[in-house]
């Protein structure tokens, strides 16, 4: 019920007059059934607007974060997560990461559409990074066709850090429904779950129009940082 008013009543229509979405490829959303929704990740503003325009609802999974923060806000923000159905989910990798294919399998043999972000966290500049191969071995395992999703222009609106979004028109693009059936045997073979999230990325690419990095995006941040430190400030952490 709070998912309905949310979607319906509250952020839905609030969302069509902030963004005025332009939506394409809307018929590529299966009707019922199974599927993942992979798109990519420009602002925290994505985890609402596409799932306004689908007509079904949408499960996420959530970084765990947003269901442990501190204090009075913290519990109305993992309140406020779980009552529009996003699940949370451990990024530390191993077991963690395990842990949440399983979730995200759970999901998709319930047949419901279950939405995530290959890449893995957030843009910081916009280009689109190395997705990570859980996405792949939700599909594998669960049997169900990736819709590709692009959304474009919530980087602008909202990048990380704003707190409020800028009225600018979005459009979120959704691509054909990709089948990855002729992986079927190859759940556990690494070089198959790469090749099927580097064909997902590809499509997102196609979609979004976004330069491609063949780095995971915290890589990327991480060396970007390393690149613009003050030449004085190396020389200050060699001497340590």
């Amino acid at each position: 019920m709070f998912y309905q008013v949310l979607k319906y009543v509250v952020l839905g229509p609030l969302l069509r007059v902030v963004f005025r979405p332009r939506v394409e490829g809307l018929e590529h959303i299966p009707e019922d059934g199974a599927a993942i929704i992979a798109g990519n990740h420009l602002s925290f503003a994505d985890h609402f607007v596409m799932p306004a325009i689908v007509p079904r609802r949408v499960t996420f999974l959530a970084k765990s974060e947003y269901f442990t923060g501190p204090g009075l806000k913290g519990r109305l923000t993992a309140a406020f997560f779980r009552g529009v159905g996003q699940i949370p989910v451990d990024r530390s990798g191993g077991k963690a990461s395990r842990a949440a294919i399983r979730s995200g399998v759970n999901v998709l043999r319930k047949g419901r559409l279950l939405g995530i972000y290959p890449e893995g966290t957030r843009s910081h500049d916009g280009r689109l990074y190395k997705g990570r191969t859980g996405v792949a071995a939700m599909a594998l395992e669960a049997g169900v066709p990736v819709v590709p999703c692009a959304v474009i222009g919530t980087f602008e609106a909202q990048p990380a850090g704003r707190r409020l979004p800028r009225a600018i028109r979005v459009t979120i693009r959704f691509g054909e429904p990709m089948d990855f059936s002729r992986y079927a045997d190859l759940t556990s073979e690494h070089a198959a779950l790469r090749a099927v999230t580097d064909e997902i990325m590809y499509e997102i690419m196609k979609l979004s129009g976004q330069e491609y990095v063949d780095m995971y995006a915290p890589d990327a941040k991480a060396a970007q940082q390393q690149a613009h430190r003050h030449p004085q400030q190396d020389e200050q952490d060699a001497g340590r």
